[in-house]
């Protein structure tokens, strides 16, 4: 196994307050890290003093083939191999109950939370295949084992998410490559003491410890650890 100072990592979402956690917990293990996100100055504004560096910024749209592809390549070309991709990038959103939900709704949940796994997985899976090695993290949610009110499509995407990194991990695993997922409850992170300016951010996941998490399933130590997800809460 790779020793985590030579790693190569990928973060979705890497500008996210989960994403900035797990990027720089890697930064201190030592990895090299190609960093993810839909908006370049979202990336810059949150990693000025790694622009021009050994590691990568990378504006793409995980939710499209193509983009994911191009960034792939530009990622292959620089690291040569990727050790460890870890899928942040997603959504969340209220919505209408199930009587009155809206194809939109239901569509922008299913391609940013389920598609983009496929996407990403679709550009950079194929290379851990070949070296017969590699790690893949998915950032599921603890609501995915249960339906809730006014939540429906995102629970659904969620889900939906989730059983894709165990067909991933069963279809993966005699590559060498596991396949897992995080899945929080309630993240402790600036939008949602927003969101829930009355609720007890104690009583939250806080991002640092979920970065933790991640780096452990990325890690030689989780080796044997195939489709599953691991539930963080309070």
């Amino acid at each position: 196994m790779i020793e985590a100072n030579h790693r190569h990592v990928v973060v979705t979402g890497a500008a996210g307050a989960l994403g900035r956690a797990v990027v720089q917990h890697f930064l201190d293990q030592g990895a090299r890290v190609a960093l993810i996100d839909h908006r370049m100055d979202h990336l810059s504004s949150a990693f000025p003093g790694l622009e021009n560096s050994q590691h990568l910024l990378l504006e793409a749209d995980v939710t499209s083939v193509p983009a994911m592809v191009g960034a792939a390549q530009r990622i292959l070309n620089a690291f040569r191999q990727v050790d460890a991709l870890v899928h942040i990038a997603g959504g969340f959103e209220m919505g209408e109950p199930v009587h009155a939900l809206s194809r939109e709704a239901w569509d922008r949940m299913m391609t940013l939370n389920a598609w983009s796994f496929v996407a990403v997985s679709q550009a950079l899976v194929p290379s851990m295949i070949e070296r017969k090695a590699g790690s893949v993290i998915a950032v599921t949610a603890k609501t995915a084992s249960r339906g809730a009110a006014a939540m429906s499509a995102y629970i659904a995407s969620k889900s939906a998410l989730q059983r894709l990194v165990e067909a991933s991990a069963t279809e993966l695993a005699p590559h060498g490559i596991n396949v897992n997922s995080v899945a929080p409850s309630v993240l402790d992170t600036p939008a949602n003491r927003q969101a829930m300016p009355d609720a007890n951010p104690a009583e939250w996941v806080s991002t640092g410890v979920a970065a933790q998490t991640i780096a452990f399933l990325a890690s030689p130590a989780a080796a044997a650890l195939h489709g599953q997800h691991l539930t963080l809460d309070t």
